[in-house]
């Protein structure tokens, strides 16, 4: 069995694996020593793990876990992947990116794939058939539209994304909220018709923290799972593992 930690920005998830099946997920703002001694408790024959982080990590938490476990990866851009990654700036290559196209990979082979992860930022990352990573586009995600109209004007209110909104704004905090989220809706959708007059039969796939604000909102089919980049994070470890 497999243990997966996916330290992010603002949460960490910890995902146990048994093969390529995922049993338990939990989401967290730290995995301390003591929750993963409970996990391996729970689970005694977890042997493999990875480890990826946004950040620097607990030295006590890395020196556990190579203790803990037979094989163990701290992810980073040197970790060997099972696809052609083609971008030219690995070393800034955001692994959390990396791994998305890798359980893209593992759940869609043999398929031009376009991955996009709606979070802090909302990123669009190109996969093709033979499983070459060509690289992709980085813009700003909805949680950061709404802030940056507050921080950089001097009179436009801080808001939230809602379910409801006009398509033409009658106040001020309903045009802000029609800008920004049809704005979105308006970029993915076209993102998405763009890629496809080049990949026709391309499969989208839609990850991230708000995944399922966008889920039934976008004109264009897509594929929602949370869990991908877990996924592809599960995928490396076992990866390497037979390598070894």
């Amino acid at each position: 069995m497999n243990l997966v930690i996916d330290i992010g920005n603002s949460l960490t998830k910890v995902c146990v694996f048994d093969a390529m099946e995922i049993v338990q997920i939990d989401s967290m703002e730290q995995l301390s020593l003591a929750r993963l001694y409970e996990i391996k408790h729970v689970y005694p024959h977890l042997n493999k793990a990875i480890l990826s982080s946004v950040a620097d990590v607990d030295p006590e938490l890395l020196k556990e876990l190579k203790n803990e476990f037979s094989f163990f990866i701290e992810f980073n851009h040197k970790t060997s992947v099972p696809l052609n990654n083609l971008y030219e700036s690995k070393e800034t290559l955001g692994l959390d990116r990396l791994a998305a196209a890798v359980g893209a990979v593992t759940l869609f082979p043999g398929k031009d794939l376009l991955i996009i992860d709606a979070g802090t930022a909302v990123t669009f990352d190109l996969v093709d058939k033979r499983s070459c990573f060509l690289g992709g586009n980085i813009s700003l995600g909805l949680k950061t539209r709404f802030r940056a109209l507050n921080e950089f004007t001097k009179k436009l209110p801080a808001i939230e994304s809602s379910d409801q909104w006009p398509e033409i704004g009658k106040t001020t905090e309903e045009a802000i909220r029609a800008g920004v989220q049809n704005g979105m809706i308006f970029e993915i959708d076209g993102m998405i018709d763009h890629v496809k007059k080049t990949w026709p039969s391309c499969q989208v796939i839609l990850t991230g923290g708000d995944s399922f604000f966008f889920d039934k909102k976008l004109k264009n089919t897509i594929f929602v799972k949370f869990e991908i980049t877990l996924i592809g994070l599960n995928r490396i470890l076992e990866y390497n593992a037979e390598k070894n």
